[in-house]
Parts: structure tokens; C-alpha cells; sequence
């Protein structure tokens, strides 16, 4: 049986609260579990100690037996020192869509355009009558 440790969401409409629970990873996200670890509240500021509460030695225990957290609790249990999380690093992210590209490239190219139109051919052929001299 695949185990997973996962958030479970509890609490009402835009007001999320999440239970980190211990579940077969074929069951619902908010059905059957095995066993409560902890609790998640992101409704309240991010250096708050009643943010996220976590039992470390049940975390250890069932990670040592197998269980595969997600990413959101991967990211609990690294700031509880009890599993190192790798860092992730995405550096197409931060680059524009391909119709965004498309346009900075159309938009180039109208520049270096008007760039040309703008040059005069006058200002250019006594400057190579110079280099000829």
C-alpha cells in the first residue's frame, strides 16, 4: 500500500484550515486517513507558531516506514529539521509566454528598422570617401 503524508482540507468556504494527515494515496484528499499528524492554518501570519503544528516524532516514524510526503509538507517537515528538502529551481518561470516573445521580437526588429531609416546616407558615403583617402 502507497502511504502518503498530505494535507486534508477542513474549515469552511475562504477560510482554509488543513489537518496533515497520513492516507493511502488512493483514497480522497478529504476522505479516509490513517492517522492525524498535525494541523496547517494559513490564515494566520507566516511567523506564527500555531501556523503549523506537527507531531515530528509520528512524521519520523511513518516516513521511516515509507510514507512519501508531498511538497507542501516536505516543505513543514524541512523547517522541523526532520527530512531535507531539496531546492527546486525553475528558470523558465520567470521568461514571457511564447506570444509574449514573438512580440518583444516584432518589436526589436521595428526599432532596428526605424534606426536604419533614421541614419542618413549622406552622413555615410564622405566617411567612406575618407577611409578611401
Amino acid at each position: 500500500m502507497a502511504v502518503k503524508i498530505r494535507l486534508s482540507r477542513a474549515g469552511s468556504k475562504k477560510r482554509p484550515y488543513y489537518h496533515i494527515v497520513i492516507a493511502d494515496a488512493r483514497a480522497p484528499r478529504d476522505g479516509s486517513f490513517i492517522e492525524r499528524i498535525g494541523a496547517y492554518n494559513p490564515m494566520l501570519p507566516k511567523d506564527s507558531d500555531e501556523r503549523v503544528k506537527l507531531d515530528v516524532e509520528r512524521a519520523r516514524h511513518w516516513l521511516s516506514v515509507g510514507a512519501k510526503p508531498t511538497d507542501r509538507v516536505a516543505r513543514f517537515l524541512d523547517a522541523a529539521d526532520v527530512l531535507k528538502r531539496e531546492a527546486r529551481n525553475n528558470p523558465n518561470k520567470a521568461k514571457p509566454g511564447k506570444k509574449a516573445q514573438e512580440r518583444l521580437e516584432e518589436k526589436a526588429q521595428a526599432e532596428a528598422d526605424a534606426k536604419e531609416a533614421t541614419a542618413d546616407p549622406k552622413d555615410e558615403a564622405p566617411a567612406e570617401e575618407k577611409a578611401a583617402e
